[in-house]
């Protein structure tokens, strides 16, 4: 399978890619750029800019987003009035890079060291409330984070590790078990980046430097593999009125000019497999 590229050069490093049914429009980051664009149905966008890094954003039930930003977390009025959080450490050397919702309306985010140093990130979570906890610590470059259907537990992604793992998390703390290797990727193929989980309860993993999107069923087992014409491929997600398109963003992050020409597109393929409603910050 193959996916179609469906916009031009839009970001330096997108990521994120989610649905918002607020407004039944696609938004990605242009991560290392501070904004998040929205799209209409033909692939023209709109840019926000929310600060030096966007990493990641939720829709909210009450409507506008969530977002983590550098070394923190905002909320985004529907009319884009933007509203600052504390910033949630003061070292200039780390900053958020990935996250999502729990089915309790959690908004989970984590981060990572700039230069990738080991052990330097940790995950934080974002309540209905406002209040901010640590979920998780020491893990290198805090990547995918996806509920399984039941919400009996998340899959997760520290890219350094090559693996899938899986996690409960406590409901009182927010706090991650160890992770368990669920999935592990042979770096020959790419590293593992942002996750998403389709109706069926499959996994799909984004493969940086692996020019591909992989579906794994359930129980573990690689399933689909879909190609995409770049070769940082950082996130995918479902999107579209049925859920049945896979949107997938995608790198120049050091890239030379001229090399690797369709990165920083986004990218889309119909799998014949419907994803699920993405799911919102309850804030």
């Amino acid at each position: 399978m193959r996916a179609e590229q469906w916009t031009g050069v839009v970001t330096y490093h997108g990521e994120g890619p989610n649905w918002d049914a607020n407004t039944g429009q696609l938004r990605i980051v242009d991560m290392l750029a501070g904004d998040i664009l929205t799209f209409d149905a033909d692939g023209a966008y709109e840019r926000q800019h929310v600060g030096d890094v966007a990493a990641a954003w939720r829709s909210r039930r009450s409507g506008g987003i969530v977002a983590a930003v550098e070394r923190g977390f905002v909320l985004i009025a529907a009319d884009g009035t933007v509203t600052r959080g504390d910033e949630l450490w003061s070292d200039p050397r780390v900053r958020m890079n990935e996250g999502g919702c729990d089915p309790a309306g959690n908004f989970y985010c984590g981060s990572m060291a700039y230069d990738a140093r080991p052990g330097a990130g940790s995950v934080y979570r974002l309540t209905p409330g406002g209040d901010i906890s640590v979920a998780h610590t020491g893990v290198t470059i805090s990547n995918g984070l996806a509920w399984a259907p039941d919400g009996s537990f998340a899959y997760y992604v520290d890219t350094p590790t090559q693996s899938v793992a899986r996690v409960t998390v406590d409901p009182s703390t927010g706090r991650f078990s160890t992770p368990a290797p669920w999935v592990t990727i042979d770096r020959r193929d790419g590293a593992p980046d942002g996750i998403t989980v389709d109706a069926e309860g499959g996994v799909w993993v984004a493969l940086w430097g692996g020019s591909a999107v992989r579906r794994y069923t359930a129980d573990g087992t690689l399933d689909e593999v879909v190609e995409v014409n770049a070769r940082q491929v950082s996130a995918c997600s479902f999107g579209d009125d049925d859920y049945g398109r896979l949107f997938i963003t995608t790198s120049r992050q050091d890239i030379a000019d001229g090399d690797d020409p369709a990165a920083g597109s986004v990218f889309t393929v119909r799998p014949g497999i419907a994803g699920l409603a993405p799911l919102p910050y309850a804030g």
